[in-house]
């Protein structure tokens, strides 16, 4: 066995992170995404640029760049939560459908105009098919825009990209490996991945929340971190042994936990992980920059520049449009589209490791992503000077049908009975397919493992057969059951028969008739191959008739149990909201408790508890503050409250629903923006600007943006920011605000 050179690999490693610190401090310098200076100081370590030492083994670092791949994509499913695709709705799913499709059509066509291969020109259009969230971000926040109207709907389509891009690396790597594209063997691709996401997603969400939730007392942050990467490698792992890539295994597995009480705190303690190893996959990007190669293509990358700035700009527009969106906000939204990103080098990083992708293509894409992420700000501003200059040449019956269009789009409204079918229908789906799918893996194992064992122990013949059979039927046939159970909740049934006299049967025959069908075909398939087809499927009707008369004679005690089984599983999808609501946290009658965190805007920030008067004024109680790892209970009314704090609040489901938006207001550009904006205390000294003035006088906020909380005087009192409170020497400030802006307000403190 080789073994490994520690010290090229120290070295290496070494080499990287010197040149990565330096790049990106100066690119942070210029106001430009450290990506980028991740990027240059790869291709100063590369072997391409001589006058600095080069990296010793690029295996090494190509190593270390694999893990970045599998953090990064974690790190993405952390912010990702299928609650929030659900969230965002159909129109951003059709958006991001139709901008994913299209470039991919378009990148194909180029790729084939270029003289590129198949699987060459689908890989193409893979990589100029995803936005760069992380891009946008920034270029957003820099100009300021972050509250603007399409930012929401836009980030909502970022979101389901994100989807889409891991999606496409399944399907990618099944036609890389195939080196074809075949109809057949892509639908299978899809529908294998579609029935091990669901499996993954319902065993894990079932289990993960638990068990955090009964183990949680134990768990101090430093194990945090150690079972939050373990179970990311481990889902990698299992993803790899299933036929997938070690990405998707990440990326499932951070969204899984996505959904828990404890995504923040993971979010939070994987930051730097990601941030170093990301750094590493970024720097490992840049040494792929060959300058020759760049030199020799310029058209090339013009090209596919150009192509990626028209095409996210048309398609992003489009599809906004299709959705019922005003033009102008589809504009805005497809004008801020126009760059390639992160996505673009995991893929372009699959294809070399299958090694179907053309070396050229790699530096190529990498100069695509440079251009249009420089690109960005510009065309950004552009959107709404095109949009006034389009409008004054359409036609007016133009506009008046796409505002037509759009007003009826976001106006239609369904009758309350069609809204309530449309939930029961939605629900029966859901369902349906998450049981059909444990079903199926019950099946897949018993009658690849549990049936053969079982005859093998008993001897074989038809008593042992008989056994093998009526186990493995045992245990799918609780989940038979759970398919045939009415989807109608008692309280939806009565609505109905109140809204429109009397309820509907045809829609709940027809759900039931589905099930029953499938239960038959279920329990048909696990005979199929022991007994004849007909003889099983008429085995298969007399079980799913029986079951049906248990459920008849039996009726309350299986229910209860199946109900007790969803209700769990529905209150770990939605644990991270119900525990910032207290929707299930129930405590007596109607009171609940829930956990919120106080934002920059709280109204109530700096203030007493006992000035707040949170009692009379909104009915609520604060039973805990959350603060810096620590927790006060039962909180004394001298108690202030500080931004980041996490508030138990106690009180009625309308009450906290009143003061959640109060307590969690922020301004997300302020959060966001790279002026390190902050909440800091510190002490002034005598020669501070302010000593000697009353708040009024001094215009913290004109001539310093900062927001003053409180001020602490000696050891234990604190001051409330009246406009007379006159500054002293030895003040310390509790204050929100820039940084910089905020050192010339020290002044010379006495030590």
């Amino acid at each position: 066995m080789e073994s490994l050179d520690i010290n090229s690999l120290i070295s290496d490693l070494a080499l990287i992170l010197v040149l990565g610190a330096v790049a990106t401090v100066v690119f942070k310098m210029l106001k430009q995404p450290i990506v980028l200076g991740y990027i240059v100081a790869g291709f100063l370590a590369s072997p391409h640029f001589t006058l600095l030492p080069s990296v010793a083994v690029e295996a090494n670092i190509e190593f270390w760049a694999q893990i970045g791949i599998i953090v990064l994509l974690f790190s993405l499913g952390l912010e990702f939560s299928f609650k929030k695709l659900i969230d965002v709705g159909g129109s951003a799913i059709l958006t991001a459908l139709i901008i994913v499709l299209g470039m991919m059509s378009l990148g194909f066509i180029v790729g084939k105009y270029l003289g590129y291969g198949l699987v060459n020109s689908i890989f193409l259009g893979g990589m100029i098919s995803m936005s760069s969230t992380t891009i946008i971000l920034k270029a957003l926040t820099d100009l300021n825009m972050r509250q603007r109207r399409f930012v929401p709907m836009t980030f909502a389509v970022l979101i389901v990209e994100d989807l889409f891009a891991v999606v496409m690396m399944v399907i990618l790597s099944s036609i890389a490996l195939n080196n074809s594209v075949k109809g057949s063997e892509m639908v299978g691709s899809i529908l294998k991945l579609s029935f091990f996401l669901i499996m993954w997603f319902t065993v894990g969400i079932f289990i993960i929340p638990t068990l955090f939730k009964r183990f949680k007392r134990y768990i101090s942050d430093e194990q945090m971190l150690i079972i939050a990467m373990g179970l990311c490698f481990a889902m990698v792992l299992f993803s790899v042994k299933s036929g997938f890539s070690a990405a998707l295994g990440a990326f499932v597995m951070g969204s899984i936990l996505a959904g828990t009480i404890e995504a923040e705190r993971i979010e939070r303690l994987i930051s730097p992980v990601k941030d170093l190893f990301g750094a590493v996959f970024f720097i490992s990007v840049g040494m792929m920059v060959n300058p020759t190669v760049m030199t020799k293509h310029w058209s090339v990358i013009a090209l596919l520049a150009t192509v990626v700035i028209v095409g996210m700009i048309v398609f992003g527009t489009f599809g906004m449009l299709a959705t019922g969106q005003p033009l102008k906000l589809a504009m805005e939204s497809g004008f801020s589209l126009t760059q390639i990103g992160e996505f673009s080098f995991i893929i372009a990083t699959l294809g070399t490791g299958l090694g179907v992708l053309d070396k050229s293509v790699y530096p190529i894409i990498v100069a695509v992503s440079v251009i249009t992420t420089f690109t960005t700000p510009f065309f950004i501003k552009q959107a709404e000077p095109c949009y006034n200059a389009l409008y004054k040449v359409l036609p007016k019956s133009w506009t008046r049908l796409l505002n037509g269009y759009s007003h009826n789009a976001s106006e239609s409204e369904s009758s309350d009975t069609a809204l309530m079918w449309n939930s029961i229908v939605k629900r029966y789906v859901i369902r349906l397919v998450i049981y059909s799918v444990i079903i199926i893996a019950l099946i897949t194992l018993c009658r690849t493992y549990l049936m053969p064992l079982s005859m093998t122990w008993l001897g074989g013949g038809v008593m042992a057969r008989l056994a093998s059979v009526g186990v493995s039927i045992l245990i799918i046939l609780p989940l038979i059951l759970s398919i045939i159970l009415p989807t109608v909740k008692r309280s939806e049934y009565e609505s109905l028969v109140k809204t429109n006299g009397r309820a509907s049967y045809v829609p709940m025959v027809v759900m039931m008739i589905i099930s029953v069908v499938l239960s038959i075909g279920y329990i048909a398939t696990m005979l199929d191959g022991i007994y004849s087809s007909a003889s099983s499927v008429i085995a298969a009707v007399l079980l799913v008739l029986a079951g049906l008369v248990v459920m008849v004679v039996v009726p309350t005690p299986l229910r209860r149990r199946i109900q007790n089984i969803e209700r769990r599983f529905v209150s770990n999808i939605n644990e991270r909201e119900n525990r910032r609501t207290g929707h299930e946290n129930n405590l007596v009658s109607d009171l609940h408790l829930a956990y919120m965190r106080v934002g920059h805007d709280c109204p109530f920030v700096g203030d007493r508890l006992r000035n707040l008067d949170l009692r009379s004024r909104y009915g609520i109680n604060i039973v805990n503050i959350q603060r810096a790892g620590k927790h006060h209970s039962v909180p004394s009314g001298d108690m202030r409250i500080f931004p980041g704090d996490v508030l138990g609040v106690i009180g009625t489901e309308e009450q906290i629903q009143r003061v959640l938006p109060l307590v969690e207001a922020q301004n997300d550009y302020a959060e966001t923006s790279s002026q390190e904006v902050k909440f800091v205390h510190f002490a002034i000294g005598p020669q501070s600007p302010i000593v000697g003035l009353a708040l009024e006088n001094t215009r913290l906020r004109e001539d310093y943006g900062a927001l003053l909380v409180a001020v602490q005087r000696g050891e234990d009192e604190y001051l409330s920011p009246t406009r007379d409170l006159v500054f002293q020497p030895e003040d310390i400030l509790w204050i929100v605000g820039n940084t910089k802006q905020l050192a010339p307000l020290k002044g010379k403190a006495n030590d």
